[in-house]
């Protein structure tokens, strides 16, 4: 595997570009060695500045769906680009994907468009506050949801601990009002609302897919709403990661249960920047201009990505391929989990439609503590041989790998055939 126009674009990145990517996971600090520079991707698979192609399982983090160069996305990105890129002014295609996204969702009646998961995530946050006229919020251990101040939290020990700054230059006063629970247990929930009076939402993802596909276990997010219903709290649940990745709408509905605000980006963008937040029609009046709460955006519902997002959601509809990745995601889950037993490796695979990840650890996954178990220098070694035979996962243990409809037979064939002699390279070097 030849990598030496990555490692030069990687020293060349490093005298203008801090560490020489733009968000840090690209760095590939977690697994060691020089981190790829790709050239182009085209439906199942993407290929780096030295000619060395992958099936493609990072998947941009998620929006990448339909795969790379959708002819479907392709054509109205192309049509939308010959009206002009940007206007400060509002567009049809903006209606149409409000109507779109709002179809989808039970329970929302409107929507507010911007530019990516982060900004969707601290906008609902502060319409939160705003609509219930309090300030705390609690988020769970490992959930991420951006990199806003009052997000980057990181728990002490125990199940419900004082908050503190998990990033440099975020101060202390900016995570006072951010309360740490830990994903999957109502009881530290139940501790945060017993202590304080003024919580306004809690926050989770459905699915947590940064501490690398983790789920609610028995009615978590069911008991979940009907704690923060008998409390007067707003639930927000994040489906930037999971929005239209297990079904036409949201992880709530296949999970039952609704969201007061839910929260959007990556697939509704179809790999361009694209959030978006939305809520039953009260809340949503909070908003400016109809209300006091104040939320803006310059490039907001721009029209190429807001026409990318439209053809990625239709074409969604169009193929409904749900159940095909429920049948791809446990094809490989089982090559992963069989393949390492043969070669007496602790697995354990979490698997959530188009969303599955495998943690180096014999035992089951169900929240950050346990994720963080896992034997990440084995996965670091997994990765870098899963990359020799030509299989782009993502570089930590901790994220999600993302199915798009174009992987067929023969990128499955690929796979297994990579997980296969990855194992058997990691006890036999």
């Amino acid at each position: 595997m030849n990598t030496t126009k990555s490692q030069e674009l990687y020293k060349r990145g490093q005298r203008h570009m801090v560490g020489a990517v733009n968000s840090p996971v690209r760095a590939f600090q977690s697994v060691g060695g020089t981190p790829i520079f790709i050239d182009h991707g085209q439906g199942a698979y993407v290929t780096d500045v030295d000619g060395n192609t992958y099936v493609d399982l990072v998947q941009s983090y998620g929006p990448m769906i339909l795969g790379h160069g959708h002819p479907k996305v392709l054509e109205a990105v192309s049509q939308a680009i010959t009206k002009g890129f940007s206007f400060g002014a509002s567009t049809e295609a903006e209606v149409e994907l409000a109507e779109i996204i709002c179809d989808a969702f039970p329970g929302m009646d409107m929507v507010r468009l911007v530019n990516s998961g982060t900004e969707a995530v601290f906008s609902a946050i502060r319409l939160a506050r705003a609509f219930k006229g309090k300030n705390k919020i609690i988020k769970f251990d490992g959930c991420y949801h951006g990199h806003a101040d009052s997000l980057l939290v990181a728990a002490g020990s125990g199940v419900a601990t004082l908050s503190l700054p998990g990033s440099s230059g975020v101060p202390e006063e900016a995570v006072k009002n951010t309360l740490i629970a830990t994903y999957n247990s109502l009881d530290s929930v139940k501790q945060h609302i017993a202590a304080n009076e003024d919580i306004a939402a809690v926050i989770i993802e459905p699915i947590a897919g940064n501490m690398g596909v983790v789920l609610p276990q028995d009615n978590f997010l069911k008991d979940l709403k009907i704690l923060c219903e008998q409390h007067n709290i707003l639930l927000i649940i994040d489906e930037v990661m999971t929005g239209f990745r297990s079904t036409f709408g949201g992880a709530q509905e296949v999970l039952g249960v609704e969201a007061d605000i839910t929260c959007l980006g990556k697939v509704i963008g179809g790999g361009f920047p694209v959030g978006a937040y939305g809520a039953r029609r009260e809340i949503m009046e909070m908003v400016a201009p109809l209300g006091p709460m104040y939320q803006a955006g310059t490039l907001s519902g721009n029209p190429i990505a807001v026409a990318s997002g439209i053809a990625t959601l239709k074409a969604l509809r169009g193929t409904n391929p749900y159940q095909l990745f429920n049948e791809l995601g446990k094809n490989i889950s089982n090559t992963l989990l069989e393949e390492a037993r043969k070669n007496k490796i602790d697995l354990t695979v979490n698997r959530f439609g188009a969303m599955l990840n495998p943690f180096f650890n014999a035992n089951e996954i169900n929240n950050f503590d346990d994720a963080k178990q896992c034997n990440t220098d084995q996965f670091a070694k997994f990765f870098w041989l899963m990359m020799e035979e030509g299989v782009f996962i993502p570089p930590s243990q901790y994220e999600a790998w993302f199915l798009s409809i174009a992987i067929g037979s023969t990128e499955l064939d690929k796979l297994k055939i990579a997980i296969s002699n990855s194992f058997k390279k990691l006890t036999n070097p």
